[in-house]
């Protein structure tokens, strides 16, 4: 690990990173299998929740005709069938989040275990750490179009406002319950979609638990293993033998979504944060490859960096750093 500081120090020995992640075409060895067989099942389904929630139009205007309306009991049951079949998708999004949460810390126990350092890990797990980007990558996306889509909370809220009025009422739902989500679920519900941005939280959460269910294995290993993706991810855009191997045009902002995402994990996780002088992450060098994109294409992860993160207001934040994210 004390090779890998040197070569992220700040100057020009960070270019001698020679790791390209093939982010596109890694497939698992045989010690990588059955971790990555366990991962895959659940992040088979990853771009489907994606693509469900960018459809998510909300019930908004059932919703307030019902308001502005409560004594017509038809406008009531309108809206209740319209809130229904969001509601089934919220559960959907809401455990998915919980099969990522049982997944990461196998995930991140391969990634991270001795005697490898993280380097050698990534040369060597190359599937494990597609995967890991692939859950950094769904997050950040998954929380991006949560927090444009206020009609979430608003679904959801009007369905436990109605729900908690009919259990007074004692009456039975129109039509049976469509939603599956008694009320045990839906307080479980409301806590992960009160977040900003829930997956991170579920991710930094699990991420945290495995550091500390895992006493053997030091915070070193996790926060170095996502420095050192910062790093690599860091180098293979700003080096054209690297990303001249990207057959994708679309993995250029895959690499830089990953990039954000292993910063804020590690602002999450590391004691001082990403940000911090002492921190082993090159924050001024990452913002400068996001900076030299277009910005349409990255403002969105600027904005992950300045709101998402937990240590960017704290004292310990360089000026210099918050002048180049302000």
């Amino acid at each position: 690990m004390g090779n890998l500081l040197k070569i992220l120090s700040k100057d020009d020995s960070a270019s001698k990173i020679d790791i390209f992640l093939d982010f596109e075409n890694a497939q698992p060895t045989h010690p990588e299998f059955d971790v990555w067989q366990v991962v895959n099942s659940v992040l088979v389904y990853s771009d489907r929740i994606l693509e469900d929630l960018q459809r998510y139009h909300g019930a908004g205007e059932e919703i307030r005709h019902a308001i502005s309306h409560p004594s017509d009991g038809e406008l009531q049951k309108v809206a209740w069938n319209a809130v229904g079949p969001l509601v089934s998708r919220l559960k959907k999004y809401y455990d998915y989040s919980s099969s990522l949460d049982a997944v990461v810390p196998q995930l991140l126990h391969a990634l991270c275990a001795p005697p490898l350092t993280p380097t050698q890990h990534l040369e060597t797990q190359q599937a494990l750490a597609k995967q890991f980007a692939e859950i950094l990558h769904f997050t950040l996306k998954f929380d991006e179009l949560k927090m444009i889509n206020p009609a979430i909370q608003n679904d959801f809220s009007y369905y436990r406002r109605t729900l908690s009025r009919m259990k007074m009422a004692n009456q039975d739902n129109a039509g049976g319950d469509p939603f599956d989500v008694n009320n045990e679920v839906a307080n479980r519900m409301s806590l992960f979609y009160a977040q900003a941005t829930p997956m991170l939280k579920m991710l930094s959460d699990a991420t945290t638990r495995f550091v500390a269910e895992n006493k053997n294995l030091p915070i070193e290993n996790t926060t170095d293993l996502l420095s050192t993706m910062a790093a690599v991810c860091k180098t293979m855009l700003e080096h054209e033998v690297h990303y001249s191997r990207f057959e994708n045009e679309d993995t250029v902002l895959f690499c830089l979504r990953v990039m954000v995402g292993v910063i804020i994990l590690y602002d999450h996780v590391h004691p001082v944060g990403a940000f911090d002088k002492k921190s082993s992450i090159d924050i001024k060098g990452c913002i400068k490859v996001l900076k030299d994109q277009p910005p349409t294409k990255v403002e969105g992860l600027l904005n992950a960096l300045r709101y998402t993160s937990k240590h960017f207001n704290d004292e310990g934040t360089p000026k210099a750093i918050k002048a180049m994210l302000s």
